[in-house]
């Protein structure tokens, strides 16, 4: 791993200009810099980072996350992050904990801290609460001897790593290790609590987010709708159920219900001659068809459907024994924003 000064070796001129050149060295400065931060935050990881997560997991009520300045704002997203992935949270502005917000705190809750030096003097009430109601205290802190360090019960330490910040003042390396640590503890908690992606779905059912995880069953038709048909129908006939349909497609059940084979437009192709009429559905189906179950994301169905090697625009939603229990047109992936 290469070291990162804390400087910016800059041309003496490049105060007073905005070359490309300069500001691209400006940029992989920043980005090295804080990645190095990153690589030496999960090298001192140690057995402490378990014992926050079980501070956290153990906590019947919610996890309050605090912070003051940049620590406050990286707090925020902190508290979003575990709410939106299956551990109740809340942010807590210090300052305003002692003016009546402590009351937002009660037992069953744990507080995660985060302070860069640990000695943020508007944590001291918030920190003195959690003492008198033998809260869970977990700190993320730069310095083991710090106030915060010696109150919390346990205290994931932040390595001495460089800020980005040429002057060496603005925190940048140090909030971007604390944001990526709670990225860490949530995905920890999320892995404890076994959270799935239908858990996720109930967090974010709006907008791009909600639409990727919606499940076949939400958008397929059923029942009547399904253009279904057996083997031994004339083609003459099953071609005005097909058109009736309007899915480009038919389903062939077998005598237990169970689908047995499909005919698309490229099988009526194939077949195409003078008595193409008088045949049997069964005599030009594609047997055993791709199929999905009502189950799946409809992500999925959408890959199945833009397989490389055969792209189909339709797929039949099959349940146990393969009983067809809907149909899912592409046009319906479309409509719904997964396309």
């Amino acid at each position: 791993m290469r070291t990162v000064q804390s400087g910016i070796a800059l041309p003496q001129d490049a105060i007073t200009t905005s070359e490309p050149d300069t500001d691209l060295a400006v940029a992989r400065h920043v980005l090295e810099t804080e990645a190095f931060g990153l690589q030496a935050l999960a090298d001192s990881l140690d057995a402490r980072f378990g014992e926050a997560v079980d501070h956290l997991a153990s906590a019947s009520g919610r996890i309050v996350v605090t912070g003051m300045g940049k620590s406050g704002h990286v707090g925020r997203k902190i508290a979003a992050t575990l709410a939106s992935t299956g551990a109740p949270a809340l942010f807590v502005h210090p300052a305003e904990a002692s003016h009546g917000d402590l009351g937002m705190i009660v037992p069953g809750d744990a507080v995660l801290a985060l302070s860069n030096s640990g000695e943020t003097a508007e944590l001291a009430d918030l920190v003195r609460h959690c003492r008198r109601f033998g809260l869970p205290l977990v700190a993320i802190t730069a310095r083991a001897q710090s106030a915060l360090a010696q109150a919390a019960d346990v205290a994931i330490l932040l390595p001495d790593a460089a800020e980005a910040c040429p002057m060496g003042l603005a925190p940048m390396t140090s909030t971007t290790m604390q944001m990526a640590l709670g990225d860490a503890l949530a995905v920890a908690l999320l892995t404890r609590r076994g959270f799935t992606a239908q858990d996720f779905r109930q967090f974010h059912p709006g907008g791009r987010l909600g639409q990727r995880l919606r499940k076949v069953r939400d958008v397929m038709h059923q029942g009547e709708a399904m253009p279904l048909t057996t083997p031994d129908m004339r083609m003459d006939k099953a071609l005005v159920l097909m058109t009736a349909k309007r899915f480009g497609c038919l389903g062939v059940t077998g005598q237990n219900g169970a689908l047995i084979g499909i005919v698309t437009d490229g099988d009526l192709r194939r077949a195409m001659n003078a008595d193409l009429l008088t045949r049997a559905v069964g005599d030009i189906m594609t047997a055993t068809p791709r199929t999905i179950g009502p189950d799946a994301l409809a992500d999925d169905a959408l890959h199945i459907m833009n397989a490389r090697e055969r792209p189909v625009t339709a797929l039949f939603v099959v349940g146990p024994g393969t009983i067809p229990e809907g149909i899912l047109h592409i046009h319906d992936l479309l409509r719904s924003g997964q396309a």
